[in-house]
């Protein structure tokens, strides 16, 4: 019996991330929501920036929102910060177990940059790191007053550093990576910024003194920001089974498509929340959907000439064997796998012929396989094989 640790570990790891993002998205949103719900009224106490009524599970909650801090705090005060960081910590340990363990085939892309698996990873590590010390600075300069600016530094900052990766990893690492440094500005601001400031209007009112304002409106900037990445950052992240994106000729185009539209529709319901209401609800969904089908085009498969070929059985077979194989069998050669991928295994004509569409948008259509075309797959090659599957629609 062998039993398939690295999978194993994967599967878990993977597992965690999921439980541990869908805890932190849903206490985001829902914090969004009820700070947007606030409203203003005669009778709130002193200090009261606004109150919400909620109903769930039965009940009735009655919430009360102080922009600095009450007078006194409460024995029970619940912070909300483990789930940012047990995300970040999972996703950086999935990244890990999947990219950094298997560098060869998953980040590394020879064609793109001649690396060795550690100076992958070192890169790796460097961008994630760059990307919070730049995004920071960012906030804390001149331009950080300014939403705006702000903001487009920040869509700059990310689209400038998907084309950085893009000339670095392999396609699909380079997208995983967008996801990954928004994932680490998002969790650098409740770490560094929220949480902390958080603390020092606790500290200050423990110890009868006034707090800081400033502190409540900076670490709700950057909550803001949290709020406006997650949706880009949550297609990021499941991009890798759709080729289409990072497998697009210049993807960092995608990724400010992703962008737009995330931070479209985030605004839409923001703005619901808020109580806005006409003109102020009406362009988010047609901008969102304009952006959607541009990027549907610009997307658009690449076309391989293969008209007049005839390509025999027997010489499918030989391209599969060179350059499928040795990741696509039942006896995997290559030192990553241990079983097929997906369990798909081109062993014999009638496995091709079964997944022959699949293989056509991964190879043809997107040149995303071979992984980091490790064999260096041709596009004679790819002609070859895209007149072959074309017939067998």
């Amino acid at each position: 019996m062998e039993i398939l640790y690295h999978e194993w570990i994967s599967l878990l790891v993977r597992w965690l991330h999921i439980i541990t993002g869908i805890a932190w998205i849903g206490s985001s949103f829902f914090f969004v929501f009820l700070d947007l719900s606030l409203r203003k009224r005669p009778h709130v106490p002193e200090g009261v920036s606004g109150e919400s009524w909620l109903v769930h599970g039965g009940g009735f909650y009655h919430v009360n929102k102080w922009m600095v801090a009450p007078e006194t705090m409460p024995e029970d005060l619940h912070w909300f910060k483990w789930e940012s960081y047990y995300t970040w910590m999972s996703g950086f340990a999935l990244l890990a177990v999947v990219y950094y363990m298997g560098a060869n085939s998953f980040l590394i892309d020879r064609n793109v940059l001649a690396l060795e698996p550690w100076q992958a990873i070192g890169l790796s590590m460097i961008c994630l790191a760059s990307g919070w010390v730049i995004y920071d600075l960012l906030c804390r300069s001149p331009i950080g007053s300014h939403i705006g600016w702000l903001a487009v530094s920040v869509f700059v900052l990310v689209v400038g550093a998907s084309y950085v990766f893009g000339e670095l990893f392999a396609a699909r690492a380079a997208f995983l990576h967008v996801g990954a440094m928004i994932g680490t500005m998002m969790t650098g601001n409740v770490f560094f910024i929220i949480i902390p400031n958080q603390k020092k209007v606790v500290a200050a009112l423990k110890a009868g003194d006034q707090p800081d304002p400033a502190l409540g409106l900076q670490a709700k900037q950057r909550s803001t920001h949290n709020n406006y990445l997650t949706l880009p950052v949550l297609l990021m992240m499941i991009s890798n089974h759709y080729p289409m994106t990072f497998g697009a000729a210049h993807n960092w185009v995608v990724v400010a498509g992703i962008l737009i539209v995330g931070g479209v529709v985030r605004d839409y319901f923001n703005s619901k929340n808020a109580g806005l209401t006409g003109g102020r609800l009406r362009w988010q969904w047609p901008v969102a959907a304009l952006v959607t089908l541009l990027l549907m085009v610009f997307t658009a498969p690449r076309v391989i000439s293969h008209e007049g070929a005839e390509v025999s059985d027997a010489r499918v077979m030989e391209i599969v064997a060179t350059h499928c194989q040795g990741c696509h069998s039942a006896r995997p050669t290559d030192e990553d796998f241990t079983e097929a991928p997906a369990g798909a295994a081109f062993d014999t004509l009638e496995d091709v012929k079964a997944r022959a569409d699949k293989i056509y948008t991964q190879v043809v259509v997107s040149d995303v396989m071979p992984l980091g075309n490790k064999t260096a797959m041709t596009e004679a090659e790819r002609a070859e094989l895209a007149a072959w599957l074309k017939a067998q629609r």
